[in-house]
């Protein structure tokens, strides 16, 4: 097992400031190089308060933001055009980073694409989709399907 200081979130280890114990091979081939994680050392205590400083500062600032954000979600519906067959049924399917797409050009805000989830769409309606903004910040959204033309 290895002990690595997170440097970002990952999503079922922690966030940026954690120390965890991971395999080896999963800290040296994955974590690291991608820049996730540095290895532990104990030089890299005061590297972690560091980061937490910094992510409770930043925490602070998201929560009201991620509040914001979440009001301008829930007030209007989320427009998707899909190409369709017969009946209103999709060719293909509706994907997160399709949802994040629509919110951004609906100049609501950027959404990451792996904090969305989605129903299982295959026709043309309306849907429930819900969106994690930030820790105890979720947002319950409407998505309109509509045909393209």
């Amino acid at each position: 097992m290895a002990k690595v200081i997170l440097t970002n979130e990952v999503q079922g280890l922690g966030s940026a400031g954690d120390v965890v114990e991971v395999k080896n091979g999963y800290a040296r081939n994955y974590l690291v190089p991608q820049g996730y994680a540095v290895n532990w050392t104990r030089g890299g205590e005061a590297q972690v308060a560091q980061i937490r400083a910094a992510r409770e500062a930043r925490a602070h600032a998201s929560a009201e933001d991620a509040q914001a954000l979440k009001a301008k979600l829930q007030e209007g519906k989320i427009r998707l055009f899909a190409k369709t067959g017969a009946e209103g049924r999709l060719f293909g399917s509706i994907k997160p980073a399709n949802v994040a797409d629509a919110v951004a050009e609906a100049g609501i805000g950027q959404i990451d694409k792996r904090k969305i989830t989605l129903p299982t769409i295959k026709a043309t309606g309306e849907y429930r989709a819900t969106i994690h903004l930030f820790e105890g910040v979720d947002a319950d959204i409407t998505l309109q399907i509509i045909a393209q033309r």
